[in-house]
């Protein structure tokens, strides 16, 4: 599971610096926190 959730986290992580790279500032920095809050290390949404 926990690999699942890295491979998800970096997935989302690039699509935000790629809409980062696009233009939309405001949209690829909420996917880069929502990747940091999905990814398994340190915070994650799914450890509670």
């Amino acid at each position: 599971m926990a690999m699942l959730l890295w491979i998800l986290a970096v997935l989302i992580g690039i699509w935000g610096v790629v809409t980062l790279v696009r233009g939309q500032v405001l949209l690829g920095i909420i996917l880069i926190v929502v990747a940091f809050l999905v990814g398994p290390g340190g915070v994650s949404i799914f450890n509670a």
